[in-house]
């Protein structure tokens, strides 16, 4: 009877392994990779000795994938699933993949602060004229009769210690 019971417990396992798994999400699962991409680079295939015989994933971050159909869907992978030698950049938690490319980002913002500068260059310019004509004295503004340059001059306001 032992033996019977291993071989239904085999059988039961074998059939739960070729089963297909039941899915509880809307959307249909998609396929995880089973095989690396090689990394197209210019580098020779031994540039790190440390690495040896490790795969050479390609450097992709986990925000792009498809967020259903993960066996752990925080992180986005499957279990037993490879990890990149720069996971802790690719991961979920690393910086943000950026929606927009940079050289559309850079031509917008560039626009943005000519706009800005140019209104900017604009409001200097366009101000009214003076409503009035400036006060003009005679005699070379008063200077004589106000008594000349010198005695026009700021007092020295003297230290108080010193007098005391």
């Amino acid at each position: 009877m032992n033996t019977s019971l291993t071989v239904a417990r085999r059988a039961a396992l074998r059939a739960r392994a070729a089963a297909p798994r039941i899915r509880c999400y809307a959307t249909p699962a998609a396929p995880a990779p089973t095989t690396p991409a090689p990394l197209t680079s210019t580098l020779a295939e031994d540039d790190d000795p440390q690495l040896s015989d490790y795969p050479r994933l390609p450097f992709v971050s986990k925000q792009t994938r498809p967020a259903l159909g993960w066996e752990d869907p925080q992180f986005r992978r499957n279990f037993g699933e490879t990890l990149h030698e720069q996971e802790e950049v690719l991961s979920m938690w690393g910086p943000d993949v950026p929606v927009v490319p940079p050289q559309s980002a850079l031509r917008w913002f560039s626009i943005a602060v000519f706009g800005f500068v140019s209104f900017g260059v604009f409001c200097t310019y366009a101000k009214p004229a003076m409503p009035a004509v400036r006060r003009e004295y005679p005699f070379g503004g008063l200077v004589t009769e106000l008594g000349g340059m010198e005695e026009n001059k700021a007092r020295v306001e003297a230290d108080s210690e010193a007098e005391e």
